[in-house]
């Protein structure tokens, strides 16, 4: 808050409106929700009159502040959008509106978004009955700055201004990240298509071992070693860092057909990531949990690189995997099947060069996630900071 500006309770400021009414059977009633932290108000289904348990409900309209009794400490108060007029909600979201020529709903609109605000909504809901829900005047008691409504509405002109400029470049940030990907999929598309001067091979022909994970769910402890399950393996990528782990004993037990070895091949077989595929990196332990299995490439035949990128292509990802597996309320590979898997097979050569190209436009597009990623979490912290400087009278 600022000392900049004089301030004024909420009770001051505005006024409680109740637009009660009975609810009717057979009447659909738009209903009214509020999300948390400053996120807004929002429509939710809509509800029978001879559904709902309450005997009256309000009638909101564009404008309205609208609070959340048993959330308004965790940031769910709001202005109401005019999309959300005419919504309805229960005699736990007490509504007001804004005193003319005292307070500017948009000026407030701001305010129910600042870390500040939530913290005063939750020093007022503490110590109250009912799992510290707000009583309306503890909620009209609390201060915000007030200056002058043409203040308020320069101010909130320019913070509307400053924050579409930032959902813009928000936007422009996600059509770069798909177009980037667009690009990867495209190249790899035109790399495995088309060449029907390459040999073709079984999967199995290419692979010195094919290994199931157990179908058991693995023991788990505190700490230990790694077990991989679907959720730790990305696009190209193994996430060992947030992997459940084992006993040295529940490892060996897992392992006792084969330990994973440096460029072996990842795969989840079954659940929403099926055929997400990752490369074992130098020096990593674990164990495969449930849903995984993996590949080892025989070397003299192919680059698990090389492997690993055409697993990654549509030519597999999509034709063999994502096509075959589509409508299936649990899509999951056969490993059977898996071993019949077409693959384009070029020399020893040809490969290394194609990896060689694919690996450095990789590389690229991950440097422009890492700028991309920077940018996006500048964006996450700059209403914030403008919502400081705003009520500081800085903007």
């Amino acid at each position: 808050m600022t000392a900049v500006w004089p301030t004024a309770k909420l009770g001051a400021v505005l006024a409680s409106v109740d637009r009660a009414e009975v609810p009717a059977a057979g009447v659909a009633y738009r209903q009214i929700g509020v999300r948390l932290w400053g996120e807004g108000a929002h429509e939710r289904e809509a509800l029978d009159g001879g559904a709902t348990k309450y005997s009256r409900l309000k009638r909101v309209e564009a404008g309205d502040i609208i609070v959340n009794k048993i959330w308004a400490r965790n940031g769910s108060v709001a202005v109401v959008r005019d999309e959300l007029a005419g919504c309805y909600a229960s005699a736990e979201f007490p509504t007001y509106v804004a005193r003319p020529g005292r307070l500017d709903p948009r000026w407030f609109h701001w305010i129910a978004k600042t870390r500040w605000f939530w913290k005063l909504c939750d020093e007022a809901s503490h110590g109250t009955s009912g799992k510290n829900r707000i009583r309306p005047e503890k909620f009209l008691a609390i201060e915000i700055p007030l200056p002058p409504l043409e203040e308020q509405r320069r101010i909130v002109a320019k913070l509307d201004a400053l924050v579409r400029h930032a959902a813009a470049v928000g936007d422009a940030l996600e059509h770069n990240s798909k177009a980037t990907n667009a690009l990867l999929r495209s190249t790899l598309h035109s790399v495995f298509a088309g060449h029907s001067g390459w040999p073709e091979i079984r999967l199995e022909d290419a692979c010195e071992t094919i290994l199931d994970c157990l179908h058991s769910n693995p023991v788990y402890s505190e700490q230990g070693v790694p077990t991989v399950r679907s959720p730790d393996v990305g696009l190209g990528t193994l996430y060992l860092g947030g992997a459940k782990r084992t006993s040295d004993a529940e490892y060996r037990r897992r392992t006792s057909r084969g330990e994973p070895q440096e460029d072996d091949l990842v795969i989840v077989r079954e659940g929403g990531g099926t055929g997400r595929a990752a490369l074992v990196r130098r020096d990593e332990r674990f164990s495969l949990g449930q849903r995984v299995m993996l590949l080892r490439p025989r070397r003299q035949r192919v680059l698990p690189r090389f492997l690993l990128h055409q697993w990654l292509s549509p030519r597999i990802l999509d034709a063999e995997i994502a096509e075959k597996t589509k409508g299936s309320a649990s899509p999951h590979l056969n490993i059977s099947h898996v071993r019949r898997f077409s693959l384009l097979m070029p020399s020893l050569e040809e490969q290394k060069t194609i990896v060689d190209y694919l690996d450095r436009l990789q590389g690229k597009i991950h440097q422009l996630g890492a700028i991309r990623a920077d940018a996006q979490g500048e964006l996450s912290t700059l209403v914030p900071a403008l919502l400081d400087r705003a009520f500081r009278g800085e903007l």
